[in-house]
């Protein structure tokens, strides 16, 4: 008779491997999908220097284009210098031990500074390309009308009979002189005069156009002038009021003027094709006194629109320029005499879209955006008990990342909004049918694409808002948390545990 044997079905189960066991725990995976996401930062890291590498290109070229077409442009008011010989006595001893008094003459200026000056610009800004970027620069028809009242010589420390009134000079300053189309003409009382570049001692601008004048006294200074000349330049354009009182006016074509400096528009008017701005300035806030004597000393230190920018930083001190011998009637030589950016009037020319600066804004939303995919995803293989290889999420972490990669280059040749829109369906069309080749379910395809469309939506919602962001943006991952939790509730995490 033949012994049947009879096996016990539980016996037939093949024995869960050590990996197996490994692997298909959801704690341990929760832990490795977590530590991905942390690795996942090198590589979005590497971005982020990327762009700022493209941002310093892009940096580079702009000075290139404006080294040739015109720097950023400081207009200030006239000022009028007479020369004088400062002489000093010294008593010295002689290697005899004979004590004499040693004469030096020394070279010294009385300045003035005008009465009024009503300074009106028409601004005509445009985008010049090179290669695949681009600076912003203009051309630009200047008038300066005012007038001068003379010296005050009670208050004055040298006597009118000491001043070479036939050596008097009007020193005029703009910033890059490459940037004038034609000497500058001044009408003076009515004689018209050509202003140009002079190597003399007396430099108080960066750049200095110098024209003698017909002076004979003191009484000769009480007139009327009026500048004229077109100029050109780059990114900005930067009034600096020196008169006792100044007014500007400046119009020009263009949609998103920035305005920055120490003194903003008393009244505006911006459209999407033009802008007009007008500035009253009194001399309060004005660091020089109406009029001074002295040597040569510096009016104003430029730093540049970078100032205002979101890392600018002043490449010095503005105060270190002024020398600490040079003296001001009633007031003692100091470096707090020197201007700087926050004494001017500052129109900045800037692009309507920083294509560099938004990336960078969606870059700092990456690991958030990952980090809610790779647990959406989780979820989704715990719900549909549909296994998804650590590989697999390797390579879908690799494709989110790859989207910030596709922005930065699409955005330098089509811009940032239809980059942001082709980078996304891209991402969005590559995960969406890898999680169909995955799970074999094109429901489960078109769900998880629908999530990452609702990130890729809500992230660059919070780039439009800007100072709401912060606030929606809390919001919005808060909302997010909820949803996660409430569809936590629908699983049955214990049942891992009785596996």
């Amino acid at each position: 008779m033949e012994n049947i044997e009879q096996n016990n079905p539980q016996d037939e189960q093949p024995t869960k491997s050590l990996y197996d066991r490994v692997t298909g725990s959801v704690v341990i995976k929760f832990g490795v999908v977590f530590f991905l996401t942390l690795i996942l930062l090198i590589p979005m890291n590497l971005i982020t220097d990327l762009i700022s590498e493209r941002k310093y290109r892009e940096q580079s070229v702009s000075n290139e284009i404006a080294v040739k077409w015109g720097k950023e442009q400081v207009i200030a008011s006239p000022i009028v210098v007479v020369p004088y010989d400062d002489v000093r006595e010294v008593v010295e001893e002689s290697s005899e031990g004979v004590k004499q008094v040693v004469k030096t003459v020394v070279n010294r200026w009385a300045q003035l500074l005008p009465d009024e000056v009503q300074a009106t610009a028409e601004v005509s800004p445009e985008p010049l390309k090179r290669g695949i970027y681009q600076a912003v620069v203009y051309s630009s028809k200047i008038k300066l009308k005012g007038k001068f009242v003379g010296f005050d010589m009670e208050k004055l420390d040298v006597s009118a009979e000491k001043l070479k009134w036939n050596e008097a000079k009007l020193i005029f300053g703009v910033h890059d002189v490459k940037g004038l189309t034609a000497n500058p003409t001044l009408n003076w009382g009515g004689a018209m005069m050509e202003l140009g570049k002079s190597n003399y001692e007396m430099r108080p601008y960066q750049e200095n156009l110098i024209v003698d004048l017909p002076l004979s006294g003191n009484e000769d200074l009480k007139q009327g002038f009026e500048l004229d000349f077109d100029i050109r330049g780059s990114r900005s354009l930067n009034f600096l009021p020196l008169a006792k009182q100044t007014d500007i006016d400046v119009k020009g074509n263009w949609s998103n003027p920035s305005f920055n400096g120490g003194h903003l528009p008393e009244s505006r008017d911006v459209t999407d094709q033009a802008f007009a701005a007008k500035w009253s300035i009194p001399s309060f806030s004005r660091k020089l006194p109406q009029q001074w004597t002295g040597g040569q000393q510096n009016i104003y230190d430029f730093l540049g629109v970078d100032l205002n920018s979101e890392n600018g930083e002043p490449s010095a001190n503005p105060y270190d320029a002024i020398p600490a011998t040079a003296t001001v009637a009633g007031v003692g030589g100091s470096a707090e005499m020197i201007s700087s950016d926050y004494d001017m009037v500052q129109i900045n020319f800037l692009p309507s879209i920083n294509n560099y600066q938004k990336t960078t804004r969606v870059t700092k939303y990456g690991i958030l955006v990952i980090a809610l995919t790779f647990v959406s995803l989780l979820f989704m293989e715990i719900i549909k008990k549909q296994r998804v290889h650590i590989i697999q999420y390797v390579l879908i972490g690799f494709a989110m990342v790859l989207f910030y990669a596709l922005l930065l280059a699409i955005s330098e040749h089509l811009g940032f909004n239809i980059a942001y829109l082709l980078a996304a369906l891209a991402t969005i069309l590559l995960i969406a049918s890898f999680v169909r080749a995955i799970t074999k379910n094109m429901k489960s395809a078109l769900i998880f694409g629908a999530i990452l469309s609702l990130f890729y939506v809500f992230i660059y919602i919070l780039m439009q808002l800007r100072d709401y962001s912060l606030i929606v943006g809390t919001i919005g991952v808060f909302i997010i948390l909820a949803a996660l939790m409430r569809l936590s509730t629908k699983i049955d995490w214990y049942q891992f545990d009785k596996r």
